[in-house]
């Protein structure tokens, strides 16, 4: 799920480039798993992968050694691991670059349709550096990304047609059945048509997306400690829970409306401290 704000971006990209706007949310929804933006010191990026093996391609000699050295390249598919954390993954891309920048950036696939840099030419960009600026000029310029690369894949009828195996193959690849990755593309764009609207949804266990991670990080500014991964997980279920208790709501750890707004309106936490005694306000309270 996306905020509102995302939505409407991605739903202006789709009808910019002439594409239904619930057919492109369903492939965001897919590719990005409904986060937008990645907290990197403090500043938001967008989501990455970093592909070794195309970095390998892109190299020779010495820094091809370099590099694999580093554990930066293989001319292997799939040896060089992306790391879970999206902080990680842009301390691998800074250790790429240090070595070739523009091999690095045409190495990772940037954004909401992790499009790979390799095609800036393909995507009309003067350079790589220009589709890496698009990536991070924010919700507005990754729809836009995605979109383009649609529309040149030549993919825009069947997604209009809702030609989700076609779509499969030409947005994922050949082996895109393995992971049925066309059954998940017929499947939220379904959530997309038949779903609450975006912003609107009751956040609990199991949700993820960008409504979750402002979710907690609206939690944390408020002293209630809690990872803002985007992933409603136990954390932040009990970080819900312990606002409730605090809040006389009903206390179940499940963000529906009334307890989102009143997440939203309540005072930020006053310092450090105010985190520091809230978070052991929760370990005291468990059982």
């Amino acid at each position: 799920m996306f905020s509102k704000e995302t939505a409407a971006e991605i739903d202006k990209a789709a009808t910019e480039f002439g594409i239904e706007g619930a057919a492109l949310l369903a492939i965001a929804e897919i590719e990005s798993g409904g986060q937008v933006f990645a907290r990197i010191d403090g500043r938001k990026e967008p989501l990455i992968r970093f592909e070794g093996h195309y970095f390998d391609r892109r190299l020779s000699g010495e820094r091809q050694a370099q590099a694999r050295a580093a554990g930066l390249a293989s001319p292997t598919a799939g040896e060089v691991a992306n790391p879970r954390s999206q902080a990680a993954r842009w301390q691998m891309i800074e250790r790429a670059a240090a070595i070739d920048r523009r091999a690095a950036y045409e190495s990772t696939s940037w954004g909401l349709g992790q499009v790979m840099g390799a095609h800036w030419q393909w995507l009309g960009f003067g350079d790589v550096d220009g589709l890496v600026t698009e990536a991070r000029s924010g919700a507005a310029g990754q729809a836009r990304l995605m979109a383009r690369y649609i529309d040149k894949a030549g993919l825009t009828e069947a997604l209009n047609r809702h030609d989700w195996e076609a779509v499969g193959h030409g947005y994922n690849g050949p082996g895109f059945r393995k992971n049925g990755y066309h059954i998940k593309l017929a499947e939220a764009y379904r959530r997309q048509v038949d779903g609450p609207a975006h912003g609107e949804e009751t956040m609990k266990m199991g949700s993820r997306g960008e409504p979750v991670a402002e979710l907690q990080e609206a939690l944390l500014a408020r002293g209630y400690p809690v990872d803002t991964d985007g992933i409603y997980g136990p954390g932040t279920a009990a970080a819900v829970k312990r606002f409730q208790e605090d809040r006389g709501l009903a206390a179940d750890g499940i963000a529906g409306p009334r307890t989102q707004a009143a997440i939203k309106t309540a005072p930020p936490a006053r310092g450090f401290w105010s985190t520091v005694r809230s978070w052991l306000d929760g370990v005291f309270r468990r059982p």
